[in-house]
């Protein structure tokens, strides 16, 4: 009788612990829901950052293989937005500099640099092409406390080759 009298206390206890899982399912679910979401926005911004440093990289590439691609901006920004073709609005901008072979600064007036301004003997003039892009990143979820719109920016320097 005693055996008895136990099981329906323990049967008793169990009852009342039913459907307590799917009580803490459905408290936890939309956290990890919003955890989820977020994570793949994150993973989409680091995406579009990668991607417009690649598409730096590219112009840099195009604009270092002669002097007249360095000077050449519809050409760089054409190469910027092939490699970038799935961001929208991607803009680049370019600038050469000059430099002495022996890694010394050119010492050139009005941004030319001459064989004379470099002061070691031997030194030549080196071409150094720089390529910015920027984007703008707009997340497709908004997460409170976070920004509405990033500016994801990428910059490669490369020398130009000499002709």
């Amino acid at each position: 009788m005693m055996r008895k009298r136990f099981e329906n206390t323990a049967d008793k206890r169990r009852g009342s612990e039913r459907g307590s899982g799917l009580v803490e399912l459905a408290l936890t679910m939309p956290v990890l829901i919003i955890l989820l979401l977020g994570a793949a926005e994150f993973a989409r911004l680091d995406y579009a950052s990668i991607e417009v440093t690649n598409a730096a990289k590219a112009g840099a590439q195009y604009g270092g293989l002669s002097s007249s691609n360095a000077s050449n901006t519809a050409g760089i920004q054409a190469a910027v937005s092939n490699d970038a073709s799935n961001l929208i609005g991607v803009t680049a901008a370019s600038s050469t500099t000059g430099i002495c072979s022996s890694g010394a600064a050119c010492t050139g007036t009005g941004g030319k640099c001459l064989s004379t301004d470099c002061s070691t003997a031997g030194d030549h003039i080196e071409e150094v092409l720089t390529v910015t892009t920027q984007v703008t990143y707009n997340p497709t979820i908004h997460i409170p406390g976070f920004a509405s719109t990033y500016t994801l920016s990428g910059r490669a320097t490369q020398k130009v080759l000499p002709q």
